[in-house]
């Protein structure tokens, strides 16, 4: 029986630094992703993919609002859902070219996961969404759209939206199913559309959730057994900055969550992702792997370990 291993890599994986974004860049971005996902498949895994969708989500609401005078402008959480669609067509498009007709299928599903309407993130928005600007531009846009804007690194300022955490995804089990049928599935994506419980039903609420939680989320409720947070870096670092800048390569959850109360890996930097991961192998999960697309594989092999300058960070449950 192949194992399942969920795979999260960030909207910045398809829109990289320094790229306004075009559709080829895209493209050429995502075929690269689905060489990785193509490998972890043809070494004997089930793969679901879940994407982030930071720069696109926040180009298309500024798309919006630019438009708002010839056509209504939609909300947040609606927006979330038109970049499910096209970067899932755009990783689906790259995974069935990438497979040259070796895969069952690749299927991607509009998910929506669900949160909680009282989650105080409604009240403290942290997540970047959309393009860097100036300080100067930022203050105008702040002033002129409602906006809440911070500084984002060197890079400039950006706007940021509320991010709670997930509680459920809706389309569990038909992801589930799709595992079953050994497809590769795309789910998730920007973290899933947003959504609470309405008088009527579910009703969409705007909000980003972090990809790595709904990834989390959705890896301990298919039962999987590994968690892959896709970066764009080798190997998770203690003392990050200094002299004293070490990688490391295994790390037991105790051990992780003990850096994470010394403040080693900050919540703008790697403190979600390893926290998700924490999580998902204290919900009943094997192997959490933070690494670069290029060292997944290695770093799920299940026989001897290779070599350090092969593999990224694994987190499991106790160190061997």
């Amino acid at each position: 029986m192949p194992k399942t291993a969920v795979v999260a890599l960030g909207g910045n994986a398809i829109t990289r630094s320094g790229q306004p974004g075009t559709y080829s860049e895209q493209a050429a971005n995502a075929r690269a992703m689905a060489v990785a996902v193509c490998s972890l498949r043809d070494a004997g895994w089930n793969v679901v993919l879940v994407h982030g969708n930071g720069p696109q989500v926040g180009n298309l609401a500024i798309q919006q609002d630019e438009a708002a005078d010839v056509v209504p402008a939609l909300p947040l959480f609606c927006v979330n859902s038109m970049t499910q669609g096209q970067l899932g067509s755009l990783l689906s498009l790259a995974l069935l070219a990438e497979g040259h007709g070796r895969l069952p299928g690749v299927v991607s599903v509009v998910t929506h996961v669900i949160v909680d309407r009282d989650d105080p993130a409604f009240g403290r928005p942290t997540k970047p969404v959309g393009p860097f600007f100036g300080e100067e531009q930022a203050r105008a846009l702040a002033a002129e759209r409602g906006w809440e804007i911070v500084r984002d690194g060197e890079r400039g300022h950006r706007r940021v939206v509320p991010s709670p955490r997930p509680v459920g995804i809706v389309e569990v089990d038909a992801v589930r199913a799709l595992i079953d049928q050994h497809m590769i599935v795309v789910a998730g994506g920007g973290g899933g559309i947003p959504v609470v419980a309405g008088d009527r039903g579910l009703e969409g609420i705007d909000a980003v959730i972090d990809k790595d939680f709904t990834a989390q989320r959705l890896a301990t409720s298919v039962n999987a057994e590994a968690l892959v947070l896709i970066t764009d870096t080798e190997k998770v670092q203690l003392d990050f900055g200094t002299p004293d800048q070490r990688p490391i390569t295994d790390m037991s959850v105790d051990e992780a969550m003990k850096y994470l109360d010394d403040g080693q890996f900050p919540d703008g930097s790697m403190g979600p992702k390893v926290r998700a991961a924490v999580r998902f192998v204290r919900e009943g999960g094997t192997t959490a792997v933070i690494t670069t697309a290029e060292r997944a594989g290695a770093s799920l092999d299940a026989g001897e370990m290779p070599g350090d300058d092969l593999v990224g960070t694994r987190i499991v449950a106790a160190r061997r």
